[in-house]
């Protein structure tokens, strides 16, 4: 027999959609992925998730989300899923252990996966020591700090720019002599008195002070060939995110970059019957938690009815409004 729900993730976004399907008995199982939990469990505080005016640990914000979904009936797989076929009524996933699931609902909420440097210390000094990718998130944690964005491109310009509420300076690390972004970005970030850019210059390794947090980066310049070091206290890498997407390429709507394109008129519904998006992997604007948790809702809340008109799986449950 198909499952009734399966949902692909386990981040916000899977997470909240599980708390919803397994409220409204749909009996969902969630296939966790290769880094349960998602980004968040990297990230030593979160301070903007409502509810917790004191911050919360991102790895214990999971595991709270993680016990809430498995209360109310959740079932956890730790499985990735290589192909799709989602023609006919019930879709069919073919899992990297050869394994095959077959369910009548798919939510698709795997996310995306920031790019990264590659270069020594980077892997060491991230989530919590000095290397990010969200300046939203972390911002605000070095206020009056020195830090440093790398990137060229609209979301650098907008790191940096953001950065300039709470840093004492900011400087915009870029392998090329001019920005990537868009002139009305690129003037805005390079005019603004915080912003410093550093031209033809690429990363060669983050450098760590006594106790394993970040203290500068050692550049090279391009240009010259020249080595130098760059004093900093955080570093923010603004390269992009890979979302993660491969299994459905020719099955579902993509952007350019691979995101998941929901139908017009929709946030969460594609032109596959009952299958939906939800969190990063189909939001390259906003990337937060919090967004990503309301995606997570709608499309618990679209694959319960639509289950209900098309195959009579659960009753109709009133949502919380909440």
């Amino acid at each position: 027999m198909p499952e009734n729900i399966v949902i692909l993730g386990s981040g916000c976004a899977g997470l909240t959609a599980a708390i919803y399907a397994a409220r409204a008995n749909l009996e969902p199982l969630l296939l966790e992925g290769s880094q349960p939990g998602g980004q968040l469990t990297t990230t030593s505080e979160v301070e903007n998730f409502p509810g917790f005016p004191e911050g919360v640990d991102g790895f214990l914000l999971m595991d709270h989300l993680r016990k809430q979904a498995s209360r109310f009936g959740t079932r956890f797989r730790n499985a990735l899923v290589e192909s799709a076929d989602l023609d006919g009524p019930v879709h069919r996933l073919q899992l990297t252990d050869g394994s095959t699931l077959e369910t009548q609902a798919l939510i698709i909420a795997t996310g995306a996966s920031p790019r990264l440097l590659g270069v020594p210390g980077e892997q060491e000094m991230y989530g919590g020591k000095g290397v990010t990718t969200c300046a939203t998130c972390d911002g605000a944690f070095y206020r009056d700090e020195v830090v440093a964005v790398v990137g060229g491109g609209d979301s650098a310009c907008e790191e940096a720019l953001f950065l300039t509420r709470f840093c004492e300076k900011v400087y915009l690390v870029h392998r090329r002599d001019e920005l990537r972004a868009s002139p009305i970005m690129a003037e805005r970030a390079l005019q603004h008195e915080k912003i410093e850019p550093v031209w033809n210059s690429v990363v060669e390794e983050i450098l760590p002070d006594e106790n394993g947090n970040t203290r500068g980066l050692r550049l090279q310049n391009r240009a010259t060939g020249k080595g130098s070091e760059l004093a900093c206290r955080g570093v923010f890498i603004a390269i992009g995110h890979i979302p993660n997407t491969a299994p459905f390429r020719g099955q579902l709507r993509m952007d350019e970059a691979g995101y998941l394109l929901p139908e017009s008129g929709s946030q969460v519904r594609t032109a596959r019957p009952r299958v939906y998006v939800a969190g990063d992997c189909a939001d390259s604007v906003y990337r937060q938690a919090i967004t990503a948790a309301g995606m997570g809702c709608q499309a618990a809340i679209d694959a319960e009815r639509d289950l209900g008109e098309a195959f009579g799986v659960a009753e109709p449950a009133v949502a919380d409004r909440a």
